[in-house]
C-alpha cells in the first residue's frame, strides 16, 4: 500500500474532516472520523431505526376498531380482526398488532413498549429522498441546514466525550442524521475492523501511523487525530463480533439490521462511550405484492420485531438506562392499489422501547373517514420532532431543543418518564 503523509493530508482535506484516508486504509475497512471529547454519565444511550421506504403503519399498528373504513380500502391486504385466523393481536379494543410483531406482545404487556400513530414528518412530500433528508436534518421543508438532528444534539449537550464511539452508524454510510462537524463512526461490522484476518496488513498500518505522526506525544490535529485510529484500532482488537455471545438466549435476526442491533449491544456492554446507535431497515416500499398477513411486508415486520425482542432480552439489564425509537420518512395509501400494493402515504407509526417508556397505544387518532384524510391517506397528528425532543429533554439530559430542532417549539407527548 503506498502511504504518505502529502496523501493522507488530501484524503483528509477533501473529505473536509479528518478521518481514515481511502489511500492509508484497504477499501474493505470502515471510514471513520471522530467526535469531541465526552463521557456518559447518567444519560441515556439512544438507539434510532430507521424503516427505510416507507413502512406501512395502518397493516402494522391496525386500526381493526374503524371497522369497514379499514377493510373496504384494502379488501386483499387487511389484516383480520382480533379473534380471527391469523388476526391482529388486541392492544386496547381499537389498535391491534400485525401478527408477525408477535414477538414484541410480551413487551408491551409488560409496559416496555409504546406504539405512536398517526406520527411522520409536516412536510407533505412524498419523494423517498426529499422525506428522510428532512426527517434526518430535523428541519422539515428547509434543505439548507447541513447538520442533522442527531449532530446537532452531540454539538449543544454540556457533557464531554473523548470516545470515537460516541455516535456510530450501523451501515457502510454515516446516515444523515449524523452530518456535520461532530462526525461519527461508520461501522458496518465490527468483524471489518479485524481485517478479516489479516493480521499482517493491521500490523502494517499501525505500524505506517507510528512512522507518519507522533503517536505517544501527539502535537498537531493530524497526530492527534492518527493517535485516536491508532487507539481505536487497538480497543477494536479486543472487540470480536464472531465470539459475542447475547444474553438471556436472545437471537438477532440474520441480517444486517439483526448484526446493527447486536454490535451496538456488543459496544453498549464494552462500555466505549457509545451515546448514540443508528441502525437502518430497508424494503418497505411495499407498491405490490405487499401481503397481508404473509407475504413480504409481514416478512419484514417479523424481521423488525424478532430484532427489537432480541435486543431487549440481551440488554435487560441495561434498558433501564436505554431508549429505542423507530421512525420511517412517510405511510402508505389508505387504500390498497391495483398491484396488491400501497403507494406513498402520508402518516406512519412510531415505537418505543426502554425503561423510561410508558407503554401503551398513543396517538391523536382522527379515523379513516375522507373528511378526515390528508389526500386521501392518514393525515400526520404527532410531529415526530416532539416524540425525539421529549427523548433528548428527559432520558438523554439535553435541554437545547431550539437548536437541535431550529425554528420550531415541540410539544411534548408525555411518553417517557424523566430521569
Amino acid at each position: 500500500m503506498p502511504i504518505s503523509r502529502r496523501n493522507f493530508l488530501k484524503a483528509a482535506g477533501a473529505a473536509g474532516v479528518f478521518g481514515l484516508s481511502e489511500t492509508l486504509f484497504p477499501n474493505w475497512m470502515p471510514r471513520m472520523a471522530f467526535a469531541d471529547p465526552g463521557t456518559q454519565g447518567e444519560r441515556d444511550i439512544l438507539v434510532v431505526i430507521f424503516q427505510r421506504g416507507g413502512m406501512d403503519g395502518l397493516n402494522a399498528i391496525v386500526p381493526y376498531g374503524e371497522g369497514s373504513a379499514y377493510y373496504d380500502r384494502r379488501p386483499t391486504i387487511a389484516i383480520p380482526e382480533p379473534g380471527n385466523f391469523n388476526g391482529a393481536l388486541d392492544l386496547d379494543g381499537f389498535f391491534g398488532l400485525h401478527p408477525a410483531l408477535a414477538s414484541l406482545k410480551e413487551l408491551y404487556d409488560d409496559g416496555k413498549l409504546a406504539l405512536i400513530h398517526g406520527a411522520g414528518s409536516p412536510e407533505p412530500t412524498r419523494s423517498h429522498f426529499d422525506a428522510m433528508e428532512y426527517m434526518e436534518r430535523g428541519t422539515p421543508g428547509d434543505k439548507i441546514t447541513g447538520t442533522g438532528w442527531i449532530t446537532r444534539h452531540l454539538m449543544t449537550a454540556s457533557w464531554q466525550n473523548e470516545s470515537p464511539f460516541r455516535a456510530i452508524g450501523m451501515g457502510a454510510m454515516v446516515p444523515a442524521s449524523l452530518r456535520g462537524p461532530v462526525s461519527a463512526l461508520a461501522l458496518r461490522s465490527i468483524a471489518d475492523f479485524h481485517l478479516e484476518g489479516r493480521i499482517d496488513q493491521l500490523a502494517t498500518i499501525q505500524r505506517t501511523l507510528a512512522g507518519l505522526y507522533t503517536i505517544h506525544a501527539p502535537e498537531t490535529q493530524l497526530s492527534r487525530q492518527a493517535a485516536e485510529v491508532f487507539s481505536t484500532i487497538d480497543l477494536l482488537k479486543e472487540l470480536s463480533a464472531v465470539s459475542y455471545v447475547p444474553a438471556n438466549g436472545a437471537v438477532y435476526p440474520d441480517s444486517e439490521y439483526g448484526m446493527g442491533l447486536r454490535q451496538t449491544a456488543q459496544l453498549i456492554k464494552a462500555d466505549v462511550g457509545l451515546e448514540v446507535s443508528c441502525i437502518d431497515i430497508g424494503g418497505w416500499d411495499t407498491h405490490d405484492a405487499q401481503g397481508g398477513t404473509d407475504g413480504q411486508f409481514a416478512a419484514l415486520l417479523s424481521e423488525f420485531g424478532q430484532g427489537l425482542a432480541a435486543f431487549y432480552t440481551d440488554m435487560q439489564d441495561y434498558m433501564p438506562n436505554i431508549t429505542v425509537v423507530t421512525m420511517s420518512e412517510f405511510g402508505r395509501t389508505s387504500n390498497e392499489n391495483a398491484s396488491g400494493g400501497t403507494d406513498h402515504g402520508r402518516a406512519s407509526g412510531m415505537f418505543l422501547m426502554g425503561g423510561g417508556v410508558k407503554s401503551g397505544i398513543h396517538t391523536n387518532w382522527l379515523g379513516l373517514h375522507p373528511d378526515v384524510l390528508d389526500e386521501g391517506d392518514l393525515a400526520v397528528t404527532t410531529d415526530y420532532r416532539d416524540i425525539l425532543a421529549e427523548i433528548l429533554l428527559h432520558r438523554v439530559k439535553n435541554p437545547a431543543l431550539d437548536q437541535i430542532f431550529p425554528n420550531y417549539t415541540p410539544t411534548l407527548p408525555g411518553l417517557f418518564a424523566t430521569r
